[in-house]
């Protein structure tokens, strides 16, 4: 019987050991990031069976648990992910949003600054220092276009740092992991099944700490292993095995870093954008595609319809030496990039056919093949990329060919079938803006085109000032023109004559006469002619003369600059729905509202992250007053049975002095 009550109190007193050292633990882990609590699970041991029944044998612990709910540790690192995206996009667009809403030195204001200098030289035309501060103001907004494409072009390669690092970061957690996963199984199969829960701890923060960088998803297998994986699927970690992820130029566009899988064959396949999510990671990239590619893309929409609309206008007027005008602003070219993994050696290029139906969008050529009459024959489509629309397919032979604005020609080499090419129409727009006249004498202020009328006529007929377009530059007229009026057929005559020309009446209707031909005339209508358009009134009298002619009064004629000045409340953007300030103020908008909907849903996620903590807590975090409890119960547990073992012992001494 004493040797029974010996082993039951010496049982008591390691599982108190065995606990006390378990608390204690727990205690110093209280602020250990990823620990979860220790518990001594402990049972009966089996019972003496005798003719007075069973009698116990004392207790023993059979393993030493950690508290942990897989379902809310795997809800935490979702959260978690979901939480460091938006948190991500919310800091990155924030900048932009900021930069964008800039009210002493930003776009509009110097936009406006710009149109108030055409505005003065409109009224003082053979003012230089008038000229001169308008080819200041153009200098200051070009400055300023170049500036905010910097910023977000600066962005961008701060993303592509920030993704180096990420991969990196990726990698190490990756091998942490592994490693891991092989010493968990190792120290498993030496304990005989029982869970080194330290380093289970260890490797679920290892993945927690993954999920701040990527959304993962993961597998624990029969042997406790895990397995990690990324993106839409693809492997990272395989129990013991860990591939890698790498930061590389992306193939489709080299100013942009991509992630790529290396897998265990050592083969590096690139994955898209749009597959990797969550994360820091996660958020730079959505953030680059859904807020920072548009933003600079508008920017170089608005500064690219700037430019061609002012200097298609600065072309049509001559500057104080009677000269046509020349461009006043630079103009980018659409940047045309081949994949880097086409096996073609296509190239193309691309120019801007029409301004105002150019969007926000990047484009991609993909090229396959099909059977025409028989023979292989190459295609090609084209799709917006974004809101992948397909907006155009064609045949090779079709080049050049348009769409949204932009017209792309095929400029050396034979593509492959799997060839791609991806199409920036505006990206460098504002990168490339700049001014070209420095010279105030060359600000084409004055109209190209002169009239007058005869101040001895009889009637009451006025010629009113001649418009001209992009026609007149290329034929300009040599001599002046005079037309003579005839009340009986209602028509001009024109010496020299005119060559071919159409009159468009108020209605709208419009007709075409050839050269020479007398000029009908119709009170209001529109008279065009070689890129030149003037509208008779009034009812002139048999005899009346007008004349058009070249301008000779550039000094004190400011009219090309009234038309030019129109330009700022004209809708020039987006196929004439948008003015400059309108198609900016979009932007901000749109900038704007994204910001604000993500710092929504990142407080909205937040919260819900934490909830979830705290649920993950409540069940695997230390609370240092139960501990405490626990210290005190163990130890009177251990005195306790000390105490057994001490009784057991004077019994079994008692005994031998019996016997004695």
């Amino acid at each position: 019987m004493s040797g029974s009550m010996f082993s039951t109190g010496l049982s008591g007193l390691n599982i108190a050991r065995t606990a006390l050292l378990v608390t204690s633990h727990n205690t110093a882990n209280v602020n250990t990031e990823g620990y979860s609590r220790q518990t001594a699970i402990i049972k009966t041991s089996d019972a003496l069976g005798t003719t007075s029944g069973f009698i116990g044998t004392g207790a023993q612990v059979t393993t030493v648990a950690r508290s942990y709910d897989k379902f809310l540790t795997t809800q935490l690192s979702a959260a978690q992910s979901a939480t460091e995206a938006l948190s991500t996009y919310g800091s990155q667009i924030s900048q932009v949003d900021t930069m964008l809403m800039d009210t002493n030195a930003g776009l509009p204001t110097l936009l406006q600054g710009f149109f108030t200098g055409v505005q003065a030289v409109a009224n003082a035309p053979a003012d230089t220092a008038a000229r001169q501060q308008l080819i200041s103001a153009a200098s200051t907004l070009s400055n300023k276009f170049r500036s905010t494409d910097k910023y977000l072009s600066d962005l961008n390669e701060a993303i592509n740092q920030q993704i180096d690092s990420s991969a990196t970061q990726i990698n190490g957690y990756a091998k942490q992991i592994a490693t891991l996963n092989k010493q968990i199984g190792q120290l498993s199969a030496v304990a005989g099944g029982q869970p080194p829960n330290d380093l289970l701890d260890q490797r679920d923060q290892l993945v927690n700490s993954l999920s701040k960088l990527v959304n993962v998803k993961v597998l624990e297998q029969d042997n406790g292993q895990y397995n990690v994986f990324i993106g839409s699927g693809q492997s990272l970690v395989l129990g013991t095995h860990s591939s890698e992820v790498s930061s590389v130029n992306s193939a489709a566009d080299p100013t942009r870093k991509a992630i790529a899988l290396v897998d265990f064959a050592g083969k590096t396949n690139e994955v898209r954008d749009g597959v990797i999510s969550g994360g820091s990671l996660g958020g730079l990239m959505s953030f680059r595609e859904q807020t920072l590619t548009p933003a600079q893309n508008a920017i170089g929409r608005l500064a690219m319809t700037l430019s061609d609309t002012v200097n298609a206008q600065q072309k049509l007027g001559i500057d104080l030496s009677g000269a046509l005008g020349k461009d006043l602003l630079t103009t980018a070219t659409p940047g045309v990039f081949s994949n880097a993994r086409n096996s073609g050696d296509l190239t193309l290029s691309a120019s801007v056919s029409n301004v105002s139906a150019l969007t926000t969008s990047d484009y991609s050529v993909a090229v396959g093949q099909k059977m025409v009459s028989g023979v292989p024959t190459l295609t090609y489509s084209v799709t917006r990329l974004s809101d992948q629309k397909a907006v155009g397919s064609f045949v090779g032979t079709d080049f050049p060919v348009t769409f949204d604005g932009v017209t792309v020609a095929q400029a050396s080499g034979t593509a492959k079938p799997g060839d791609s090419f991806l199409v920036q129409p505006t990206r460098t727009g504002a990168r490339d803006l700049d001014v070209l006249v420095n010279d105030p004498a060359k600000v084409a202020a004055a109209a190209a085109v002169a009239t007058s009328n005869t101040p001895t006529n009889q009637g009451n007929g006025v010629i009113g000032a001649a418009l001209v377009d992009a026609a007149y530059p290329g034929s300009p007229l040599t001599a002046p023109i005079k037309l003579t009026f005839d009340a009986a057929s209602q028509s001009f005559t024109a010496s020299p004559a005119l060559p071919a020309f159409t009159v468009t009446p108020t209605d709208g209707s419009s007709a075409s006469y050839a050269a020479g031909a007398a000029i009908p005339y119709t009170a209001g209508a529109t008279i065009s002619f070689g890129g030149v358009s003037i509208k008779p009134t009034g009812k002139p009298a048999t005899g009346d003369t007008f004349t058009i002619a070249s301008n000779a009064g550039a000094v004190t004629d400011g009219t090309n600059m009234l038309l030019l000045g129109k330009l700022q409340t004209t809708n020039t953007i987006g196929n004439g729905t948008s003015t400059f300030n309108t198609a900016y103020s979009q932007l901000v908008s749109e900038v704007g509202s994204r910001s604000l909907e993500v710092q929504i849903a990142e407080t909205t996620q937040t919260s819900v992250k934490s909830q979830i903590q705290a649920s993950q807590q409540s069940i695997s975090g230390v609370n240092q007053d139960e501990e405490t409890a626990n210290l005190l119960m163990y130890q009177q547990m251990y005195q306790a049975n000390a105490k057994v073992i001490q009784a057991a012992s004077d019994m079994f001494n008692a005994i031998l002095g019996i016997r004695t």
